[in-house]
């Protein structure tokens, strides 16, 4: 691949993949048709991602609430989520791909817990793109939980002081960098429970695309919009 002339690149990009059924819907096809494209859109940009050389990826891909939608649609997500696990194992192998999942594996069927631990394990070793997909996420779920471990390390004396620092080692994001980008498809404007602490300040991108649209080109036009930005951090503009 020849690399595009992008002049700064982020360390860390979160995207909310958004618009499958939506999509699905204007092409006149089944919802289950959408969540299938949207895996071709993942292959797509993980590839790049790690062809860029961006360090960190973490993608939305179930929230806890997404346990309410119909029981078909849940249980064909979940036998795409374990299809895609078998088909990029040998990838994430090839290419130094290391997966991480963030949310609570235990809510999902046991066979499934076994698979996504051992693609897990396999690939611990990897260091070229840390992968990270949200399943089972709340935001909201998980700075509970890190309070909860927080005040229990706490009460046994193993913490002093609680910080900022404090915080972040007790999220599932532990060790990473915060997200520098977000990106956000099918043109939502909201963040639905997604990485509430991580990215206080994020730069967010929005676009109308939704995702099983979303490929090399749309995903290079993101990028080049958050090399143009200037990212202050709340600090006052000089000149």
């Amino acid at each position: 691949m020849n690399k595009p002339k992008i002049d700064r690149l982020p360390s860390h990009v979160a995207i909310i993949m958004d618009g499958n059924g939506r999509w699905a819907k204007h092409k006149k096809l089944n919802r289950v048709e959408g969540h299938r494209i949207g895996i071709e859109s993942v292959r797509e940009i993980v590839t790049i991602t790690r062809e860029l050389k961006i360090p960190y990826l973490t993608l939305y891909a179930f929230s806890k609430e997404n346990w309410a939608r119909p029981e078909d649609e849940v249980r064909t997500l979940l036998s795409l989520l374990s299809i895609y696990l078998q088909e990029e194992l040998p990838l994430m192998m090839d290419k130094g791909i290391r997966l991480k999942v963030l949310g609570e594996l235990g809510d999902f069927p046991k066979k499934l817990q076994t698979q996504i631990r051992d693609v897990i394990d396999m690939t611990a070793k990897n260091a070229s793109l840390c992968l990270n997909i949200a399943l089972s996420y709340s935001g909201r779920k998980e700075i509970i939980h890190a309070v909860k471990a927080i005040v229990k390390d706490a009460g046994n004396g193993l913490i002093k002081r609680i910080d900022e620092q404090t915080i972040n080692k007790y999220l599932y994001t532990s060790g990473m960098p915060d997200p520098d980008f977000l990106i956000r498809t099918s043109g939502e404007m909201r963040l639905s429970n997604f990485l509430l602490w991580q990215v206080a300040y994020t730069e967010i991108y929005v676009t109308d695309t939704f995702w099983p649209d979303f490929r090399r080109k749309a995903y290079l036009e993101a990028l080049q919009e958050f090399s143009r930005r200037e990212r202050r951090f709340g600090k006052v503009k000089e000149g």
